[in-house]
């Protein structure tokens, strides 16, 4: 699923973690087993805490954008049933 279709994005936080999400998968797929530098700390991230970012993080994004997915398709479909459903009645009606 791809959240970026959104015409205004830079204002919806649910593609702002799709996008992190992306970022961390590509830098930990080229990190290639050195360490990854933190602007904030002056101790880089080792084996430690990629494992972490990687069994815990990403999991953790992937389920939120699963369920973003869920209630999305939701709300699509009841609006979808309440455009059919005022259809019907339009048509009733004439």
């Amino acid at each position: 699923m791809s959240f970026f279709r959104c015409a205004r994005s830079a204002e919806d936080p649910v593609v702002l973690v799709e996008s992190c999400q992306k970022a961390l998968l590509w830098i930990l797929s080229t990190h290639q087993g050195k360490t990854l530098r933190r602007c904030w700390i002056d101790q880089p991230y080792g084996e430690e805490e990629i494992t972490r970012l990687e069994q815990e993080l990403l999991p953790a994004m992937e389920q939120f954008l699963a369920r973003i997915g869920e209630i999305d398709a939701r709300l699509e479909a009841a609006r979808q049933a309440e455009i059919e459903r005022l259809q019907s009645a339009m048509a009733a009606a004439s």
